[in-house]
């Protein structure tokens, strides 16, 4: 697979948060690769906004209703890694991650493998 370029999305969320960086996500069961996500803000990493999520079957459902919205599972190993939920704070579809269900790694510049 060749690289792809990204680019950061900035909106009012990546505005209101402050530095934004790619994190390469995955499973800390079998170690597979699930996708790349954009973590705007400090802070740890307790949920998953759908609109973020990059470079997996995950992206195409941040236009989907909550009730079409899947639970987050690894697709190697088929390991549950969190569950859809409404962010109610500003009415965005995410996943709530189960502690310890992923492994994040900071993505270095903006081409991603």
């Amino acid at each position: 697979m060749g690289k792809a370029k990204m680019t950061f999305k900035k909106d009012s969320f990546s505005r209101a948060r402050g530095a934004s960086r790619f994190l390469d996500i995955t499973c800390s069961k079998c170690a597979n690769h699930i996708c790349y996500y954009q973590k705007d803000g400090p802070g740890i990493l307790k949920r998953m906004y759908l609109d973020r999520i990059v470079g997996s079957s995950y992206q195409e459902l941040e236009h989907k209703t909550f009730s079409e919205v899947p639970k987050f599972t690894c697709p190697a190993c088929k390991e549950l890694l969190g569950t859809p939920m409404i962010y109610e704070k500003e009415k965005r579809l995410a996943f709530r991650l189960f502690v310890g269900a992923v492994v994040k790694k900071i993505v270095k510049g903006e081409t991603l493998n």
